[in-house]
């Protein structure tokens, strides 16, 4: 993910304060830039780095919504203002089932915050404006190509992510704008695809509507305040309707476990899945984090079955220092 350096979108992909019809530059405004320090022994260390650094959008006073991993475990958060200035921030909270993460501004910020608008009422070909910090020059004047299901490697699931192209090129907690101004979901990651038989990126964007059941729980206890779902701490892919293994996290239960990469998920509780979607969600009805997950497992010719006790993942994680 690029830094925090002076870089900028080709002109021919920025967006013009004439072709939308609210204030461009009072809306890109309320981003900020995104700098987070990360202990060497955090668990989130060794897949994100100790050093992160993206966007976030400032959604009420001294509330900052970013992506998640961006301030996973943080113990250091620093907020850049498009003026020069730097504000310090605190990692509030963190949700892992959609992403999204708050700051909290630990100084006066002086931004007006953006108002949050209906993702479910976007439509593919909707013209929108993907921001990032320092305004038009970092922002990219995009449209929504596809709005479907997304499985993400790390154990993730969105019923409907939101995808736009062109592709912003620092992604991470972006602010996709619908055409009132209006923020209507986060930058996450950049994927590539096939069109007309040429590769082009497209970014994939949280949901803002996900965020609004949520919000208060992670104001007030840092996650969302429900049991958490079962975690194995694997990463996976699909491949000819397999879910394969391609990584495990240090000491998580699939460690734990001994599965290992190039393991083939064949089953959930004796439930054959084909996806990682159905992979996911056969494994989530089986209980809350803690629950046992029955496997069955292919490797290297040999079929087995292994019982794998999962846990919520925040228990790996470091609690953020209180300023």
């Amino acid at each position: 993910m690029p830094a925090l350096t002076e870089w900028r979108v080709p002109p021919a992909y920025q967006p013009r304060a004439s072709d939308y019809g609210f204030d461009l530059d009072g809306a890109l405004a309320s981003i900020v830039g995104l700098h987070a320090i990360v202990p060497p022994d955090a668990f989130s260390a060794e897949t994100l780095g100790t050093e992160r650094a993206g966007n976030g959008v400032v959604i009420d006073d001294g509330l900052v919504l970013t992506i998640g991993y961006l301030i996973t475990e943080a113990e250091t958060v620093w907020l850049h203002r498009a003026d020069g200035r730097v504000v310090e921030g605190h990692a509030l909270g963190f949700d892992s089932e959609t992403g999204f993460g708050l700051v909290q501004a630990l100084g006066q910020l002086d931004v007006a915050p953006l108002p949050l608008g209906s993702s479910a009422a976007t439509r593919i070909g909707d013209r929108v404006v993907v921001g990032g910090a320092g305004g038009r020059t970092r922002s990219v004047a995009s449209q929504i190509v596809a709005k479907q299901e997304f499985a993400g490697y790390w154990e993730y699931l969105l019923d409907e992510a939101i995808f736009t192209c062109p592709a912003h090129p620092n992604w991470g907690g972006t602010a996709l704008l619908n055409e009132r101004g209006e923020l209507i979901g986060i930058g996450s990651i950049q994927l590539d695809r096939e069109r007309d038989g040429k590769a082009e990126h497209v970014n994939m964007i949280v949901p803002i509507d996900l965020l609004k059941p949520i919000l208060e729980d992670l104001r007030k206890f840092g996650r969302v305040n429900r049991p958490a779902r079962p975690w194995l701490g694997l990463f996976s892919t699909e491949i000819d309707n397999r879910v394969v293994v391609i990584g495990i996290s240090t000491n998580g239960p699939a460690a734990r476990a001994e599965l290992k990469t190039g393991d083939v998920i064949l089953a959930v509780d004796g439930e054959k899945v084909t996806s990682q979607s159905a992979f996911y969600r056969k494994m989530w009805t089986l209980g809350a984090a803690g629950v046992d997950v029955p496997l069955t497992v292919h490797h290297e010719g040999v079929t087995f079955d292994v019982t794998v006790t999962s846990t919520d993942r925040f228990k790996l994680l470091k609690a953020p220092k209180l300023h």
